[in-house]
């Protein structure tokens, strides 16, 4: 049985360089394991500052048929922030609804910064690609606010089912009439 792939890109360039341990990439896994209750295959990644080898990964995942890619880091005005223009660059379509509602939720959550972040969403081939904040403790904040959209979406692009934990999360799927 062939099991639903979620790639998982960590976006830094001190955490490739080993100076400091990943732990934005766990945080997303652990957010998504506690949304799903389909059990899926991880495929995590993790990559410098620099758009070829963003962009690069970003394709490789998508090729290797991971219905939803979740990358972390790079979002923020800083000069080596360089994810929304990697991602953009290897998709099809934006979708700028994501990053709204990820700085609504932050706001809210009193992160005044919020309005810093470049957080969007795009396709890839047949993947929903969500940019997430590089700070673990974001991740979740961010999460919690588009998930319930996230198994539509990727049903609209020919992906796998995948089933919410309903003690977690509350998926929108519309209903027949």
């Amino acid at each position: 049985m062939n099991l639903p792939k979620i790639g998982i890109l960590t976006i830094s360039d001190r955490a490739s360089r080993l100076v400091y341990q990943d732990e934005s990439g766990p945080a997303i896994e652990a957010a998504l394991r506690d949304y799903l209750s389909t059990e899926c295959e991880f495929d995590k990644r993790l990559v410098p500052d620099e758009c070829d080898p963003i962009g690069r990964t970003v394709l490789e995942l998508a090729a290797q048929g991971c219905c939803l890619i979740c990358a972390t880091g790079g979002t923020g005005p800083a000069l080596r922030d360089v994810t929304p223009e990697a991602i953009l660059s290897v998709c099809t379509k934006e979708l700028p609804g994501f990053g709204e509602q990820m700085r609504a939720a932050s706001l809210l959550k009193g992160v005044p910064t919020a309005i810093l972040s470049r957080q969007t969403a795009a396709i890839c081939g047949t993947a929903l690609v969500v940019l997430l904040p590089g700070r673990p403790g974001s991740i979740r904040v961010c999460l919690d606010a588009v998930f319930p959209a996230i198994p539509y979406c990727i049903d609209l692009l020919g992906g796998p089912f995948l089933e919410g934990n309903k003690a977690v999360v509350q998926v929108f799927r519309p209903t027949a009439k």
